[in-house]
């Protein structure tokens, strides 16, 4: 994935924010609204954008676009930069392919432990039951 050519494919939109901020809430676009078009990005590999639809559909529209807002700051710069970074974020994470988990016995000390341990509780019941005299 290339950062820089990715980051020219992203495209912004301003609209005015909610919550606190007074009557300079009224007046101002603060609120910045990114939204990334997945198919048809150049940027991607085929590859990359099935493991894309794959990890973040829950995050993804109809048209499999990805959108992204930020509101935390009264300034739409700082916004903007806020926003930029959660998309690369997320996109990076998503890219990230796990390695595959190796299936490993359980060690023999472990069953042994757990064998004696199980033993010794036993033994520790057993001694608060009444005694049987006949």
């Amino acid at each position: 994935m290339e950062t820089d050519k990715i980051l020219t494919e992203l495209s912004f939109k301003a609209i005015r924010s909610s919550g606190a901020g007074g009557q300079n809430v009224n007046k101002v676009s603060s609120k910045v609204v990114l939204s990334f078009d997945v198919p048809n990005s150049k940027s991607l590999s085929e590859e990359d954008k099935e493991i894309v639809y794959n990890k973040l559909s829950a995050r993804l529209t109809s048209e499999n676009i990805l959108i992204l807002n930020c509101d935390e700051d009264r300034s739409q710069l700082k916004n903007k930069d806020i926003v930029i970074k959660r998309f690369l974020d997320i996109i990076t994470k998503s890219l990230i392919i796990p390695k595959p988990r190796k299936a490993t016995k359980v060690p023999k000390s472990v069953i042994k432990k757990r064998l004696k341990d199980k033993k010794s509780l036993s033994d520790i019941k057993q001694s608060r039951r009444k005694p049987d005299f006949e």
